[in-house]
């Protein structure tokens, strides 16, 4: 059965964030509070967390769109291509925000993701999901956890997401009520930003 961990977003506990990140080390799955809906998340670097999520989505993983979370703009130079200086201008004044960036990978991302030529990175604006892959120390894989019931598209309540996903995942982190908004999903693989999905975030700025 998972652990049910609070943290407050706006002084995460030094404790509660090394359980989750030592659980992340240790292959588990963590659900997880971001600035919009809950996501379900592992190690980018731990190919056994990484299948067991795309078995929980029922997808094949290398055909999975996984996001990935990063710290900051520092983080994602790690796994893109070189970007030229107005893509850049585009995500430093979009992030940390509720945006997920498509962007062209390069040859450095794990090997489950090296058949896809591009991947989506994310920034969220919240300290809880920040400061865990920045104690982790890379990226975490990420989706978000989906809710069947076609009233409410994303469940927001901790409690209700811990009822349902404990004999699922590892760790549900109690970060508050979540939103239920997804993020905008903006592609700037090509030669100018293209909106995907539009949920959260102004999308004026593109």
């Amino acid at each position: 059965m998972a652990q049910f961990i609070k943290i407050y977003p706006d002084n995460p506990n030094e404790k509660e964030l090394e359980k989750v990140v030592k659980v992340l080390r240790d292959g588990g799955l963590v659900i997880y509070p971001t600035d919009t809906v809950y996501g379900l998340g592992c190690d980018i670097t731990n190919s056994k967390a990484l299948e067991r999520i795309a078995k929980i989505k029922g997808v094949k993983l290398e055909k999975a769109n996984f996001s990935f979370i990063c710290y900051d703009l520092s983080n994602i130079s790690d796994y893109i291509k070189q970007i030229d200086t107005s893509t850049f201008k585009v995500l430093k004044k979009a992030l940390p925000g509720p945006y997920t960036f498509i962007l062209s990978g390069n040859n450095d991302l794990p090997k489950e993701f090296r058949k896809k030529k591009t991947v989506g990175i994310r920034v969220p604006d919240n300290n809880i999901a920040r400061e865990i892959v920045k104690r982790l120390g890379n990226p975490i894989v990420s989706t978000s956890i989906y809710d069947e019931d076609e009233i409410l598209e994303y469940t927001t309540d901790p409690e209700l997401i811990f009822e349902k996903w404990q004999n699922i995942v590892d760790v549900v982190i109690d970060g508050g009520y979540g939103d239920n908004e997804a993020s905008t999903v903006v592609d700037l693989s090509g030669s100018k930003p293209e909106i995907i999905r539009v949920g959260k975030g102004d999308i004026d700025i593109f």
